[in-house]
């Protein structure tokens, strides 16, 4: 092991993001995993549980305790809602980077936070100073950063595909729409009868109708960018597909004369992960399937005053892990794509 490499410790390495965590930071050129945590797990051997990793890493599980995490230089968590607040005030009272990539510091107000979230926040005094990990948006905030809250999927896709057009006021801010599909990896890798393979298999139907948890991240982000109060409707669909979103989004131009692909290419030209397409071109979700890569492009059917722009990523990389290793890359200034340098396999 290089001594001058990053150490890295995940924490809830046994879920899917925790997975793709591993995947790509054993490969990652300037970091070591120093610990993979897991109470179940501990005492067994990572690449015994998932042995893609065999020959990659020689570690075993660990219980999750600051003993095991206050030596890393980052501490990534792939855990559920909740568990990551009760652990970071104490590993960055030690120099500990954290990436959070559940929920828990995304919402700024706590009561919204609670409210969607269906408990107390255990630290709320960190919620202001905790930075909003969309490089696209924040790198600037990114690079100084404590503690990065890592964006939901959903919000990711959604953010990016409207902000060109909320930013520069050319939409109607009260009239957006959101009509999203997402692989059944987003739901994490618990035993849920809706998401066996006979449940979900050769069926599509939308899901949390009365409200997602993640409208409120979306519309936080949106409003920053917004010059007035912005309204989405925000409709989530389960896909019979293992990973991948797709994300159709609908709002009304209040400016029919601006060249939205120009618009479009020239906000993202200089993003290495944000890919807008060539005019009258649509992303697919297996274009981006398992790199860090979101592809946009963006229409006005028959020349009308509604704009529809198309987003599509994985949902467990640049919707989670690979978005929070980018977000790592520019904590400790390294290349941004580093570690990420990934092309989609086709078919």
């Amino acid at each position: 092991m290089n001594t001058s490499q990053i150490k890295a410790g995940i924490v809830g390495a046994t879920g899917y993001t925790g997975q793709e965590l591993l995947r790509l930071l054993v490969r990652h050129p300037d970091v070591s995993v120093h610990a993979v945590t897991s109470r179940r797990e501990a005492g067994k051997a990572v690449a015994g549980l998932f042995t893609n990793l065999r020959g990659h890493l020689d570690l075993s599980f660990v219980e999750p305790d600051a003993a095991a995490l206050d030596t890393c230089d980052v501490v990534f968590f792939a855990t559920p809602n909740g568990t990551a607040m009760t652990m970071v005030p104490e590993l960055i009272a030690k120099g500990v980077k954290v990436i959070d990539l559940s929920a828990d510091f995304r919402i700024k107000d706590v009561a919204t936070w609670s409210k969607w979230y269906g408990m107390e926040h255990a630290c709320p005094d960190l919620l202001d100073s905790a930075v909003y990990g969309l490089p696209e948006v924040n790198r600037q905030q990114i690079k100084n950063a404590s503690v990065v809250a890592n964006p939901g999927c959903y919000p990711t896709a959604v953010q990016l595909g409207f902000l060109p057009l909320v930013q520069n006021s050319l939409v109607d801010p009260g009239r957006l729409i959101a009509d999203c599909k997402s692989g059944v990896s987003g739901a994490g890798r618990t035993a849920v009868e809706n998401f066996l393979l006979c449940e979900a298999s050769e069926s599509m139907k939308a899901y949390k109708i009365d409200g997602h948890r993640h409208l409120p991240e979306i519309t936080q982000g949106l409003n920053l960018a917004s010059s007035e109060p912005v309204s989405l409707t925000f409709m989530p669909h389960l896909t019979p597909m293992i990973r991948g979103i797709q994300a159709s989004l609908y709002a009304t131009l209040t400016d029919t004369t601006v060249d939205l692909q120009t618009l479009f290419e020239d906000t993202y030209s200089d993003e290495p992960f944000v890919d807008v397409l060539e005019a009258g071109q649509s992303p697919d979700t297996r274009s981006v399937r398992g790199t860090n890569n979101l592809q946009l492009s963006v229409c006005r059917p028959q020349d009308g005053d509604t704009v529809v722009v198309f987003a599509a990523e994985d949902n467990l990389v640049k919707g989670a892990a690979g978005q929070a290793i980018q977000n790592m890359n520019i904590i400790f200034g390294l290349n941004e794509i580093s570690g990420l340098e990934i092309v989609a396999a086709l078919p």
